[in-house]
């Protein structure tokens, strides 16, 4: 096992940090990599359809219902 030094670089005491927080353990390493696949899967769902809803703005049945449907 490496000897601990108390002057190490910022960069490597934050690796190690995120060592003994989430990789350690294979249980939380596991947890991590979904949730973060989850919120990724989450965030370019959204992102994508933001984007898709823009360019095809006016073109949509959710923008142009109105004119053809009665209630």
């Amino acid at each position: 096992m490496p000897v601990k030094s108390n002057n190490g670089t910022v960069a490597n005491r934050f690796a190690r940090a995120g060592y003994n927080v989430i990789v350690k353990r294979n249980s939380v390493f596991l947890t991590t990599i979904f949730v973060s696949a989850f919120a990724a899967e989450m965030a370019f769902d959204t992102i994508s359809d933001r984007v898709w809803d823009n360019i095809n703005k006016g073109r949509q049945w959710k923008d142009i219902s109105a004119k053809y449907t009665t209630e």
